[in-house]
């Protein structure tokens, strides 16, 4: 059992620029519900929601993002952003997911909708840009053991 309810999450359909869990969320939509459970309110970005399909775009939402919201660590905790470069150079990154324990963490895909996988997986792992920790006032009730 992960330390917040998220079960809800698994299976809603990925749509691109999606904000409403029951109609549909991209990565950051889902990032900012998962986040939402924690007591953080994420910023949204409308310009980004527009091109979520244009790859220099969401590599610049994420440069600029990660410099005034999340601070890099080493090792994932509870919860964290977790940063991908997903079918692009590495580097660009145009994918995240929330790190939610014991080696577990959450995103969604088109294909799939939101799901759980594992970040060891190799497919995963090599795809792994970081891991963040919000800057943003919240309430981060976890225990952090980051468990891998």
């Amino acid at each position: 059992m992960y330390l917040k309810k998220i079960d809800d999450l698994i299976g809603i359909p990925f749509v691109g620029g999606g904000r409403d869990p029951n109609k549909g969320l991209d990565c950051y939509g889902l990032v900012m519900e998962v986040f939402r459970r924690y007591g953080y309110e994420l910023p949204e970005y409308t310009d980004a929601v527009r091109e979520w399909n244009n790859e220099k775009r969401c590599h610049e939402f994420y440069t600029e993002q990660k410099s005034r919201y999340w601070k890099e660590i080493k090792n994932p905790t509870v919860p964290c952003l977790i940063a991908f470069s997903f079918n692009v150079p590495r580097g660009t990154v145009n994918h995240s997911g929330v790190y939610i324990g014991d080696g577990k963490f959450i995103h969604t895909r088109e294909r799939v909708g939101a799901c759980i996988e594992s970040i060891n997986n190799p497919a995963w792992r090599r795809l792994i840009e970081g891991y963040y920790e919000c800057t943003i006032n919240g309430s981060k009730e976890s225990n952090n053991t980051g468990k891998e």
